[in-house]
């Protein structure tokens, strides 16, 4: 799958794992490039990538963002190897803001439908956004927004 990947390490990696909504990967896609984050789609995808609803969310920023696909999780962790990992799922024991975020850090998140896998949760450990009110979870793309910003606001304070 073609990739505009540079040698270059983002401020911080966002993957979403199997996503189903197309519009929800395009705003993922807008917020990594406003944050300096590198957009990781695990397949199988619930939409094309040049789906009109990828490239509204994204606006005419799409074509700017650094994204790549993988063909599945096993390839996906396989590229993972030793880079810092952490899984962001309503599962999770820990608040999102325990994570310890570095330059370069993964953030998996999980499909829009289900969430991430119970056994990838088991394996790995979770962070989760704490939620005081009636909703069990966010719309993915606001939950990626959430943590993202968190994120960088550890590993580059004086942005803030």
């Amino acid at each position: 799958m073609p990739s505009p990947v540079t040698d270059a390490e983002p401020r911080l990696h966002i993957a979403l794992l199997q996503p189903e909504i197309g519009s929800n990967a395009g705003n993922a896609g807008r917020l990594c490039l406003g944050v300096g984050a590198r957009l990781h789609l695990i397949h199988p995808l619930g939409f094309q990538t040049d789906e009109k609803a990828v490239r509204r969310a994204g606006l005419d920023y799409w074509s700017q963002v650094d994204v790549v696909e993988h063909r599945d999780a096993d390839a996906f962790f396989e590229w993972v190897g030793q880079r810092p990992l952490h899984l962001m799922s309503a599962l999770g024991d820990r608040p999102h803001t325990a994570a310890p975020y570095v330059r370069g850090s993964v953030l998996l998140f999980g499909r829009e439908s289900v969430g991430l896998p119970t056994e990838l949760v088991q394996r790995y450990g979770a962070f989760r956004i704490p939620m005081p009110g009636p909703v069990r979870s966010l719309n993915l793309s606001n939950a990626v927004a959430v943590v993202a910003y968190a994120a960088l606001q550890r590993i580059e304070p004086d942005l803030f």
